[in-house]
């Protein structure tokens, strides 16, 4: 995808040539010098000669300054940088282009020149960023955004390993099994010993395998009580270091699996997929398909490592490999090489991963700090809604809701369709009474502003590009009327301006607010005022509201008013009587960690944990 970058190429050469003041104009464009005609009428007489003129020496342009080529190498670079972004966007590699994308800005932003008082700059820098911005909606409503880096799983960094088996670590791991409470059958050979091995005693194996075991703590009181209701082995959580280290958003690049339990892009798993959402990486519906899938490949092949390996391999491979030898045994299989490297690898590292994670302290995993359980409150809801609406009603950080919900695949939740939207514990009720006071119709664009003393009808609609007497109207005022007293208002944004906004940022190194304040095009009061701080310095990776948080409080415009939620659209004609609008739907308590599924009788709040 190009978004614009011909039409930016000739708007650079205009800047450019406005930089660099003072150059002649451009010459006439070359032709051929055509013959003169031949004369048919006799020779004139000569004419009387004319003084030849004095010669006049050339006047020269005036050469640019050192600033005006310096702006103009600093435009090229951060062009050049825009344009690697965008080859890379178009190929799909999002880090990378997102990489490119950011040192573009930065080029600008550490170059020491003033840019809003350098017009060409100025517009550079204008244009970067709403084209960066637009590249990222592009990417979010194709299915992926600038998602954040996935990290290695166990089964990626042993990928290439070759594993030396320590003969203290075999007998260990034998006099130890028969205290392990496992419900699956676990043994211990080479194998098996070599893994554990490696991520004991390696570190790129210890630190991945420890990060999956951290991660397991949002997911694991979940994934239990799934198991448990699908009546398969507790133990069968840990196919999830090799899929993808507890990670609900990894991709294979190769193979295109996803989620948790990388589930293929096609089959029949019972999981939804269409342009808006993906339900391979919804934590608790994909861990219930691969609970089932598992119980259907035990049932097929009789044995809990065959049914593993037939995870990996596909039960049809597992079979043949089994009527060519005519045992129906993982390990004698792999010692004939009836199974391909990767599933060779798969049941032992699985084995590994639960005998350490049963004595973790015993394979130096002396501390394992479980990250804290991902609680939700879930509502099922049939209409459209856009989560910075959702933000702006919660007040939640946007990316925080984006987590909560990983199988969206929008900023928006489908239409004419029940979706689960995972919020906040404890906002459910909130969100309900809240979101009742906009209609459902415009939900998908709408949104809630927090007036602050300072503010008039028309400086808010000022900040969402709305029109005041729009403005007005959604929230039964007249155009005239002050908005003291008033605590919040309905915004009523056009769908296209609500795509554009930005509204959170993430500090890096280097950072201060007058940097961002200039990065995104506010002033140092509002940043500041937006995100109560003050001075300007900024610690790396604290998120800032970039642009003006539309919150919601208890008393909104039309209930100052004693009046009804109305109903009237974002343009100057009011959108035909509906009924009331409905309440957010079905709501679902429910959490990933909940008393009922202690099954250890751990605590949900326990941060730590002898064993993942």
């Amino acid at each position: 995808m190009r978004l614009r970058f011909s039409r930016y190429r000739c708007w650079f050469c205009g800047a450019l040539a406005t930089t660099l003041a003072g150059c002649a104009p451009s010459n006439p464009p070359r032709t051929q010098t055509a013959q003169q005609p031949q004369a048919t009428a006799p020779a004139l007489p000569p004419a009387p000669q004319a003084p030849a003129p004095q010669a006049v020496a050339p006047v020269s342009p005036p050469q640019p300054t050192a600033e005006q080529k310096r702006v103009a190498q600093l435009i090229q670079q951060v062009e050049a940088a825009y344009k690697a972004g965008d080859a890379d966007y178009r190929k799909g590699q999002l880090p990378q282009a997102k990489a490119e994308f950011d040192h573009a800005v930065d080029l600008m932003l550490t170059s020491g020149i003033d840019i809003k008082s350098v017009p060409d700059l100025a517009d550079e820098f204008d244009h970067i960023v709403d084209a960066v911005n637009g590249l990222e909606m592009d990417a979010l409503k194709q299915g992926n955004g600038f998602e954040p880096r996935v990290e290695e799983t166990p089964a990626d960094v042993a990928s290439d390993v070759t594993f030396t088996v320590d003969p203290n670590i075999l007998a260990k791991a034998r006099s130890e099994l028969g205290s392990i409470k496992s419900d699956l059958p676990l043994m211990v050979n080479d194998y098996v010993a070599g893994y554990i091995n490696f991520f004991a005693n390696t570190l790129k194996g210890h630190n991945t395998l420890l990060h999956s075991f951290e991660r397991a703590g949002r997911y694991r009181a979940m994934i239990q009580r799934v198991m448990s209701e699908e009546g398969v082995p507790q133990d069968l959580i840990y196919l999830a270091v090799a899929e993808s280290g507890f990670q609900p958003r990894a991709v294979n690049r190769r193979s295109r699996a996803g989620g948790m339990w990388q589930f293929m892009p096609h089959g029949e798993y019972g999981l939804t997929r269409n342009s808006y959402v993906d339900e391979r990486f919804d934590p608790e519906k994909s861990t219930r398909a691969y609970a089932r899938y598992m119980k259907y490949l035990y049932d097929q092949l009789g044995d809990w490592y065959l049914a593993m390996a037939a995870y990996d391999w596909g039960a049809g491979n597992i079979q043949r490999a089994v009527e060519k030898t005519g045992y129906a045994d993982f390990w004698q299989l792999y010692k004939r090489n009836n199974l391909p490297g990767e599933t060779k690898n798969y049941v032992p590292e699985i084995l590994a991963a639960i005998i350490i994670a049963n004595n973790p302290q015993q394979y130096g995993f002396d501390e394992v700090t479980l990250d804290p359980p991902v609680l939700t409150d879930t509502v099922t809801i049939n209409y459209s809604v856009d989560l910075r609406l959702v933000s702006d009603l919660l007040d939640t950080p946007v990316d925080e809701l984006m987590a909560l919900n990983p199988d969206m695949l929008r900023m928006q939740t489908p239409p004419d369709t029940s979706f689960d939207l995972h919020l906040p514990a404890g906002t459910a009720t909130l969100f309900e009474d809240r979101i009742a006071g906009i209609p459902e119709a415009k939900r998908d664009s709408w949104r809630y502003h927090r007036v602050t003393p300072d503010d008039t009808l028309e400086s808010v609609a000022r900040i969402y590009h709305v029109s005041a007497a729009d403005l007005a109207a959604a929230n039964d005022l007249s155009e005239s009327e002050s908005l003291q007293g008033v605590e919040a208002v309905v915004v009523p944004v056009p769908p296209a301006a609500s795509s554009q906004r930005t509204l959170l940022y993430t500090a890096r190194r280097g950072d201060t607010l007058i940097t961002i304040a200039d990065r995104f095009g506010v002033s140092l009061e509002q940043l500041r005022r937006w995100n109560q701080m003050t001075g300007s310095k900024v610690a790396p990776g604290r998120r800032l509201r970039v642009a003006e948080p539309a919150h919601l409080v208890q008393a909104s415009a039309h209930r100052r008013r004693g009046t009804a939620a109305p109903a009237k659209a974002g343009t100057a004609e009011a959108d035909p009587p509906k009924k009331a609008a409905p309440r957010a739907g079905t709501v679902k308590k429910t959490a990933a960690t909940t008393a009922k599924t202690h099954r250890a009788g751990k605590p949900a709040t326990d941060a730590k944990s002898s064993a993942p």
